[in-house]
Formats: structure tokens, sequence, C-alpha cells
């Protein structure tokens, strides 16, 4: 009998922060990461910073898309390494329906601890 007291004694309480502790182990595990970039071609007038804060919000990234004097698109993405790959990946091939994307360059790509923004965002 002592031994079912002492297990049901280590049970942890059905109130205790077990799900918050789970979710902060989970986004431990996950690297965060940050990546400037800029996209080349034909990226303004055809809705490519709607596109982009669309799908870097359906993805599960934070940062922000601005348009240059340039003509070109830039912005900044962090979030989890996988997910930040995959927007990666949609900023160089993909883009708005109406884009042109002849190159995207991306700098300052580095390990975070933790996010500089809490949403996506179009600057202007």
């Amino acid at each position: 009998m002592s031994l079912l007291r002492a297990a049901a004694a280590a049970a942890p309480a059905p109130h205790t922060r077990l799900p918050l502790l789970a979710r902060r182990l989970a986004t431990m595990a996950e690297r965060l990461k940050s990546v400037d970039y800029e996209v080349f071609g034909r990226v303004q007038g055809v809705s490519f910073r709607m596109y982009t804060e669309e799908e870097a919000k359906k993805t599960g990234v934070v940062g922000w898309v601005k348009n240059t004097s340039k003509g070109t698109v830039t912005g900044q993405v962090q979030g989890p390494e996988a997910k930040v790959d995959s927007m990666k990946a949609w900023l160089s091939k993909v883009g708005s329906p109406s884009s042109r994307i002849d190159r995207t360059d991306f700098s300052n790509e580095k390990p975070i601890s933790k996010l500089e923004y809490s949403n996506f965002s179009i600057r202007y």
C-alpha cells in the first residue's frame, strides 16, 4: 500500500504547468534564426508585400517587408529554422502571382535566442 501512495504522490497533479513546460521545451528544441533579404525583379506594383505578409503568417514566421527606392523589396524574417528556410524558398522562387523574381539576396543569417517581433508587418 505504501508503494501505491508513493506512486500517487509522484504523479503530477492535474493543475500543474506541464503543458507550459512542454511548450517551452519544444520551443527550445526548435532553433530560432533571423535573416535579412532583398528581392530583385518585378516586385513592386504587383502586391508582393501583401503576398509576402500573407505567406509569412501562414508559414508562422515574424518580421517585416517594405519597398525600396531602388525598385526592390527588402525585409527580415525570424522564426524556427525550418520555417525561415521555407520562407526563404518562397521569397526566391514564388512571390506574388504577377511578380518576376530575378534573384533574392540573403544576408545577416544568424541564430537568435528570442524573436524580436510579435508578428509580420508591411513597413512604409
